[in-house]
Formats: structure tokens, sequence, C-alpha cells
């Protein structure tokens, strides 16, 4: 089959199912969560300059222990969700791989910087360097190539396309429908 050709079946199955979305519903969803993020951008520069000059060096936390132990709860719920997601072959499989990545990635960091100077430092540098950091990466890039592939196999894009570039490919495989513009 054609790209076209795939398109096109891909058209037809979508809009046999009646599962999309009218193109205003989508437009206007879209442009409310961009206006949200473009805000907790916008604010979260001042704010992180503030603590920037205002936090003190030193600092002892209250519920340390159940911080560092509700953060690995979390993370090994994430890391089951997507093993079961994965070992199932569900799409549930991108978002929880990309989390636990994050996560991953945010416990190295917060390893590294709250640990002692000393025999601490290094065993959180070398667990962060060795395994979450390497582990987060493959976890943030593992379900972004297989999305490509599926957009590939799929003919909504072509081989070969980076992930950055691939276009959320919805608004061209919408159905024509009544009360809809283009």
């Amino acid at each position: 089959m054609s790209l076209g050709e795939r398109r096109e079946l891909v058209r037809r199955l979508v809009g046999a199912r009646g599962l999309v979305p009218s193109r205003e519903t989508i437009e206007r969803v879209r442009k409310w969560r961009l206006a949200v993020l473009v805000v907790c951008v916008v604010t979260l520069i001042p704010w992180t300059v503030y603590l920037a000059i205002t936090l003190p060096g030193h600092y002892v936390a209250r519920n340390w222990v159940a911080t560092w132990v509700g953060f690995d709860i979390l993370l090994i719920t994430m890391l089951t969700v997507t093993a079961i997601a994965g070992w199932r072959r569900r799409q549930l499989v991108f978002p929880t791989a990309f989390a636990s990545g994050v996560l991953l990635i945010c416990d190295a960091w917060f390893d590294v910087m709250t640990s002692q100077p000393g025999a601490d430092l290094i065993q959180a540098l070398v667990s962060a360097l060795v395994l979450e950091i390497p582990l987060g990466i493959g976890f943030i890039a593992g379900p972004l190539r297989v999305m490509r592939v599926i957009a590939t196999r799929h003919g909504l894009v072509e081989p070969g396309t980076r992930m950055w570039s691939v276009p959320i490919p919805m608004p061209e495989l919408w159905p024509d429908r009544p009360g809809t513009r283009d």
C-alpha cells in the first residue's frame, strides 16, 4: 500500500468508529492547554529566581523519610505499570515509560544534590551515571522510537522521519463531518 492508500484506510477506519471529536473541539482544547502551559512557564521563571535568591543553603526537612519512600513507591509503581503494559503490548507503555524515565532522572538529581561529600556523594554519582540516567534516557527514548515506527508503519510519516518532526497526525485523518470546517 502506498502512503496515500494507508492514510485513506486509516481515515475510513477512524471515521467508521465515530471516535474522533470535531476539529473545533480539538482546537479549543489544544489552545487552552497551550495557554495553561505558557502561563506555567511565565510564572515559574520569576518563582525560580526568587527561590534561588531566598532559599537557605542548608535546611533540615520534615518528613524526609516519607518523602523519599513515597518517591520510591511512585517510581516502583510507574516501573511496574510500564512492565505490565510492555509485556501486554498496550499503548499505555508510552506515557508510563516516559514518566518512569523522568522519575529516574529526577531521582538521580536529588540523590546527587542531597548527598553528603565523601562516600555518600560517590555512591550517588556512580548510581546516577551507571544506572539511573542511562535507564531514564532509555525509558524516554524507547517509546519515542516505537511511536515513530508505528507512525511510519501506518503510513502517517515517511520512513526516517525524526521523532521531533513527527506531527500529530489526526487533523489530516479526520473525516469531513457536518458542522466541521477545514
